[in-house]
C-alpha cells in the first residue's frame, strides 16, 4: 500500500476541517452543553447555575405532562403511519402508471412537503373551523358540527392526517424509485401463472419494495417523536394534554418556565425513546425482509 506523503496528509485534513467544524459546533458542543444543563437548575438569565444532580431526571419521571408527551407520539403514529403509507404508496403507483409527465406529477404531489408547517396549520385550522364550508356540509349530514380541535380523539386525527398529507409526497418519491426498480419480468411471470393485480401487488410489489418501505417506516416513526409545529399551532397541546408532544414540553419548560436544565432532562428522555422505538421497528422490518428473501 502506498504511503501518503506529508503534503497529501495535510491536504486530506484540510478537506475534512469544514465537516469536523460543523459536527463539533452543531452536534458535539450542544450535546455537552445539554449534559451540563441536565444536572443544573438555570433560568437562562441568571449567571448562577445550581447543581441538582439527577433531580431533573427524577422529577421528569413523575411529571404528568411528560407522561402525556411520551404517549402522544404513539397515538398520532397509530393513525399517521397507515394513512401516510396508503397515501404515499397510492401516489407512487399513480405516478408510475403514467408513461409521460411523471416528473410534473411528482412535483405537484411534492409541493405540500415544501410548504411550511405554520402555513399548512393555518390552512387546516381554517378548514376545521366552526363556520367553514366543510363543517357546514358535515352538519347538514350528521346534524351537528364536530369540535375537531376540542375533542381529544378528533384533534389527534386532524394532526395525524395533516402530517400524513404533508409528507405523503416526499415518501411517494421513495416508493416511486422502488417501483421503477422492480423488473417487469416478475409481473409477466405472475401474469402467466394467472395472478391478478391484487395478488401480484402483495406477492411481488410489496416484497420488492422492502428497501423503500424500510426507509419510509423508519423515517415516519422517527418523525413522530419530533412533532411540534402542528400541535403548537392547532391545539397548543390540548385539549387536556391530549396532543402534548415531547418538543412542546421541552419548549414550554425551557422558554415559558425558564427551566433549561429540566428541559434538557426531557430532551434526553425523548432521545432515549427514539432510539428504543426505532430500534424495535428496525428489527421488526429486518425480520420481515429476511422472510421475503432480503439480507440485512
Amino acid at each position: 500500500m502506498k504511503r501518503l506523503s506529508r503534503g497529501e496528509g495535510v491536504t486530506g485534513w484540510l478537506f475534512t476541517i469544514p465537516y469536523l467544524a460543523y459536527t463539533i459546533i452543531f452536534f458535539v458542543l450542544p450535546f455537552l452543553w445539554g449534559l451540563l444543563l441536565l444536572v443544573s437548575e438555570w433560568n437562562l438569565i441568571s449567571p448562577v447555575r445550581e447543581f441538582v444532580g439527577l433531580g431533573n431526571l427524577l422529577e421528569a419521571l413523575q411529571s404528568r405532562r411528560v407522561h402525556a408527551a411520551a404517549l402522544t407520539p404513539f397515538k398520532i403514529m397509530a393513525l399517521f403511519l397507515p394513512a401516510v403509507l396508503i397515501m404515499s404508496l397510492g401516489i407512487a403507483v399513480l405516478i408510475n402508471s403514467f408513461k409521460k409527465r411523471q416528473g410534473l406529477l411528482a412535483v405537484a404531489f411534492f409541493l405540500p412537503y415544501l410548504a411550511s408547517g405554520v402555513s399548512m396549520s393555518l390552512v387546516v385550522k381554517g378548514v376545521v373551523s366552526y363556520t367553514s364550508p366543510v363543517n357546514k356540509v358535515i352538519s347538514n349530514i350528521i346534524g351537528f358540527v364536530p369540535d375537531w380541535l376540542g375533542t381529544p380523539s378528533l384533534a389527534i386525527l386532524v394532526i395525524a392526517l395533516m402530517i400524513a398529507w404533508r409528507f405523503s409526497g416526499y415518501y411517494a418519491l421513495i416508493f416511486l424509485s422502488g417501483l421503477q426498480s422492480i423488473p417487469g419480468e416478475l409481473y409477466e411471470a405472475a401474469q402467466i401463472d394467472g395472478a391478478g393485480r391484487i395478488k401480484s401487488f402483495f406477492k411481488i410489489t410489496l416484497p420488492q419494495l422492502y428497501p423503500a418501505l424500510y426507509s419510509v417506516i423508519i423515517l415516519a416513526v422517527g418523525l413522530m417523536f419530533g412533532v411540534f409545529t402542528e400541535p403548537y399551532m392547532l391545539t397548543g397541546g390540548g385539549p387536556n394534554l391530549a396532543t402534548h408532544t415531547w418538543y412542546l414540553e421541552i419548549y414550554y419548560q425551557a422558554f415559558s418556565t425558564l427551566r433549561a436544565g429540566y428541559a434538557s432532562s426531557i430532551a434526553l428522555y425523548n432521545a432515549i425513546a427514539v432510539f428504543i422505538v426505532v430500534g424495535i421497528v428496525r428489527r421488526i422490518m429486518q425480520a420481515w425482509g429476511r422472510a421475503h428473501g432480503w439480507e440485512d
